[in-house]
């Protein structure tokens, strides 16, 4: 059963009951002097500058509780700080030791014709390219057309000497590790 079948069989409220009940009252009297009830010798009055309400700052509490933010983000920052220092000290190590490996491995195949090969390719390819596109550039041929051409025929380029050199690792020279 709901609540409003429940109510709608009980006793029906009569027209004092419906009424709200009155709002409250505040009850005004002139009192005697008010102001002979304060001490203005005693330390508990004081007064304040006239831009107090304009201050940043204008409690104590309010001040400590700046305070306490301030040296919580200062925390932060350190322990932010900290953990940046830490990171880049190991990725640093980690760098050094990649590149150490890489330059470990070149010597180590600075006699492997492969290597020598794709090195020699590689700055001939480059002196090359470069100073055939200033030429193109200085005559005022250099076009996108020409800068496309020549970045496909050097892809193909790349291509065909990374599976010449897999075969040549493969099966003829082996790198060593």
């Amino acid at each position: 059963m709901s609540y409003a079948a429940a109510a709608a069989k009980g006793p029906k409220q009569t027209a004092e009951e419906k009424r709200a009940p009155a709002p409250p009252q505040v009850e005004l009297s002139d009192s005697p002097s008010t102001s002979s009830l304060i001490d203005v010798d005693s330390d508990s009055v004081r007064t304040v500058p006239s831009d107090f309400s304009e201050q940043p700052v204008q409690t104590s509490t309010q001040f400590e509780r700046i305070e306490h933010e301030a040296e919580a983000a200062e925390a932060r920052a350190e322990e932010a700080a900290k953990k940046a220092k830490a990171a880049a000290s190991k990725a640093a190590k980690d760098a050094k030791a990649k590149a150490n490996k890489a330059a470990g491995r070149f010597e180590a195949n600075s006699d492997n014709p492969v290597f020598i090969g794709n090195a020699v390719a590689v700055v001939a390819l480059s002196a090359g390219l470069g100073f055939g596109a200033y030429r193109k550039y200085a005559a005022g041929e250099l076009s996108w057309k020409v800068v496309g051409t020549w970045t496909g025929i050097v892809g193909l380029f790349a291509l065909g000497d990374y599976y010449l050199s897999s075969y040549l690792f493969k099966n003829k020279y082996p790198p060593k590790k």
